[in-house]
């Protein structure tokens, strides 16, 4: 399949890691001849649960016997789709409301036009080293000028300020529509917010009558030890951006707001904002399964613990630091040329790692919620192996 997939597929990176995929079964993928590989990366943060859950291969199926796609989004009332706001509702305070798209980087544009809307103001804020997506608009907010310069002109109107400096908030002002930031920087390294940083963009956003908006597509669904990555810093955004494990695997995101705001989309003009398979209801079925096992079992909590496992079995000369908070963390070594060699030779040992966008000496480290405990020790088994040989 090799030479077809380079042949007919079109690629996205010069040297992709190119296993020709069999099967994939809890924490683990296999490849046609056999081999299994641990997965320390679920798919980008994208499997929460794991390949193949029962309960979302359950709901998957059972939603495939009734019905697949029958109206452009917000029309008919599907229960899949209804049942899942309802469900991301109620892990917030008030009523918000949810509009559901394809993908992550979709849902950021939708929360940029409600901003704009809502405000009636233009200007945005976002964050130097910052990743939204990679659509036009969000790509506009993403502060990545490695990713945008081959693509500008973008959206006009963005003005970047640094993550966790609390001295730039002086650029949000009375003409600042809304402020985007990751909760936790993910391209950048797995960047923590410190010192009560979002708490201070939050009130420097209210003084000037601007919108916090949060993009939790990597932080939220469990992911960080609470099930909005926001939770941990004592606030709540204005609107929150969301997709990748929400869907248990399958293509998903969100924006979500305070229903008073997410009204403005409803007319003047009507049809505001529309999508054609946004909340399909086969995927909003497994946002519902994968919503409903995270919140109630114990997932969330066991993420801190088994973060702690991870560090634990990760002290080695090589690894300088390790960032991030809960199943969102990242190694980080000398060089990114240390950081390919481990990644490739752990692959050939039957550990997935992946690379960060902009930070290459990281070592992406964010398996399945799911993950058990011998499953962590094996893989960081693995990687001590690895970094013994590269001493």
């Amino acid at each position: 399949m090799k030479s077809d997939f380079l042949k007919y597929q079109a690629q996205t990176s010069p040297y992709p890691l190119s296993i020709e995929i069999e099967k994939a079964k809890g924490s683990y993928i296999y490849d046609t001849k056999g081999k299994k590989y641990l997965d320390f990366v679920a798919g980008v943060s994208a499997n929460s649960l794991g390949h193949q859950h029962p309960d979302v291969h359950k709901a998957i199926k059972n939603q495939l016997d009734r019905y697949t796609h029958v109206m452009v989004y917000g029309e008919f009332i599907q229960k899949p789709q209804l049942d899942l706001c309802k469900l991301l509702s109620k892990t917030l305070p008030n009523t918000y409301s949810v509009y559901l798209t394809n993908s992550g980087t979709e849902a950021c544009e939708g929360a940029l036009k409600l901003a704009k809307r809502y405000t009636k103001r233009s200007e945005i804020v976002a964050a130097h080293h910052s990743y939204h997506g990679n659509t036009l608009g969000s790509m506009s907010v993403s502060g990545a000028e490695q990713q945008n310069s081959a693509f500008r002109p973008l959206v006009p109107g963005t003005k970047f300020i640094e993550f966790n400096s609390k001295a730039d908030l002086k650029k949000i002002t009375n003409k600042t529509a809304a402020v985007i930031l990751e909760t936790i920087q993910g391209g950048a390294g797995f960047i923590v917010p410190k010192n009560e940083y979002l708490k201070s963009v939050k009130q420097r956003c209210e003084e000037v009558g601007a919108l916090l908006i949060l993009d939790e597509i990597q932080t939220g669904i469990g992911r960080t030890g609470k099930f909005w990555g926001f939770e941990n810093f004592g606030i709540t955004p204005h609107i929150i951006i969301t997709g990748k494990g929400l869907g248990g695997g399958m293509p998903i995101g969100a924006f979500i707001a305070q229903k008073h705001m997410m009204d403005v989309l409803k007319e003047n003009p009507a049809l505001g904002h529309i999508t054609t398979f946004g909340g399909h209801p086969v995927i909003a079925a497994a946002g519902v399964a994968t919503t409903s096992v995270i919140q109630n079992s114990n997932i969330i909590v066991d993420t801190l613990e088994k973060e702690q496992l991870i560090r634990k079995h990760l002290e080695h000369p090589l690894i300088k630091e390790i960032r991030g908070k809960g199943l969102m963390l990242a190694a980080i070594v000398d060089s990114p040329e240390l950081a390919a060699k481990i990644i490739h030779r752990s692959l050939e040992k039957g550990l997935i790692l992946f690379f960060l966008l902009f930070e290459g000496k990281a070592l992406r480290i964010t398996p399945p919620l799911t993950i058990t405990n011998t499953e962590i020790i094996e893989g960081c088994k693995i990687l001590n192996e690895v970094l013994n040989e590269l001493t």
